[in-house]
């Protein structure tokens, strides 16, 4: 079947209202430049899911990580989808024009050269991500061990998806499919989510960022409900194994743990979030501490939360557009590459 006869099918599709949450902000990103949501019927409703760990990270996290940049000798690494992100009272771009010592990084490696060549200063790195990005700080610590590197601390807020979609599903019973995270696949597998689909009856695909690669994932997600299935696809073998990078899992077991974890919007979870395995401790910053922290002091009108779980639309926000904007965020959803504020603010009309 060709690309224009699935967009036919897709556009004219007469069926019961379907709800499809794409759950990564780049699959999010690709919808709108691609203007695919103007491709399809008015009986199919694309929603956003948690797929942004920098817009599920709490504020608490962002307070901790400004608390190390005041430290004496001490100075924070972060990449730059952060420095914008709202905490209590003011942000890592606010704490830096302040005076706080906090440093833009564009890889994790850095901190190595940082930390041999000022081994007077103790390097802070924000290690925020899921599971894509998660090898990288395990490589990090492997040369840390290597080299015998003391004066750097990792400050974690790593996240696991699959607990993530496990809330969404059994919370959510009104959507009823799912475009998996195409990152985070590489490195899971496409079989990590069948436990998913068997268990709650929703369809998941796995697929690239190409518009063709979303469309047709619209397609099969479209087939599979009319015809009361629920499979898991792998529409992105190219890059995405149905056991996933077993290189990159056993480097996330060898150094990381799960353990509880907060989320923006969805609450603390069991098993959540990754965490410095016992004998690596000595490289951590405090990241236990946070757990049970919450978002009581967040903006109450702000609504990354449930724009987060797909319950609203930016749109549906009262600050989106207005009081909340890239240049001065009230929320991350907003600040973020892959936030979904963000990405409706850019690119949809407002």
């Amino acid at each position: 079947m060709n690309l224009e006869s699935i967009i036919q099918e897709i556009k004219t599709y007469d069926g019961h209202k379907l709800r499809i949450m794409e759950v990564c902000g780049t699959h999010t990103s690709s919808i709108f430049k691609n203007g695919i949501r103007s491709m399809l019927s008015p009986a199919i409703q694309l929603i956003s899911g948690p797929g942004c760990p920098v817009c599920v990270t709490p504020s608490s996290y962002i307070d901790k990580t400004i608390e190390w940049s005041h430290e004496p000798n001490s100075i924070l690494l972060t990449f730059g989808d952060m420095i914008k992100v709202p905490g209590k009272n003011q942000s890592l771009g606010d704490a830096r024009a302040d005076g706080a010592r906090i440093e833009i990084i564009y890889s994790p490696q850095e901190a190595l050269k940082k930390a041999n060549e000022n081994p007077g200063n103790t390097y802070v790195l924000a290690s925020v991500g899921f599971e894509t990005t998660i090898p990288a700080y395990s490589l990090l610590i492997e040369q840390m061990e290597k080299d015998n590197i003391t004066n750097i601390k990792m400050l974690t807020a790593l996240r696991r998806v699959l607990p993530a979609l496990d809330f969404i599903c059994s919370t959510d019973q009104t959507i009823d499919a799912y475009i998996a995270p195409g990152h985070v696949s590489t490195i899971l597998g496409s079989q990590a989510y069948m436990d998913l689909a068997r268990r709650y009856k929703k369809p998941f695909v796995v697929a690239g960022f190409e518009a063709e690669h979303v469309l047709i994932a619209i397609y099969d997600l479209i087939k599979q409900v009319s015809n009361q299935r629920y499979e898991v696809h792998n529409l992105y073998p190219s890059m995405v194994k149905p056991e996933g990078n077993k290189v990159g899992i056993t480097y996330i077991d060898k150094y990381f743990e799960p353990g509880p974890a907060h989320w923006r919007g969805l609450g603390t979870m069991d098993d959540s979030g990754y965490y410095l395995r016992q004998e690596y401790q000595k490289y951590d910053a405090g990241s236990l501490s946070l757990i049970t922290e919450t978002d009581d002091h967040v903006l109450s009108s702000c609504r990354c939360g449930e724009v987060i779980t797909g319950r609203i639309n930016p749109n549906g926000c009262p600050l989106f557009g207005n009081a909340c904007t890239p240049l001065k965020a009230k929320g991350p959803c907003m600040v973020s590459a892959e936030g979904t504020c963000g990405i409706w603010y850019r690119f949809a009309d407002k």
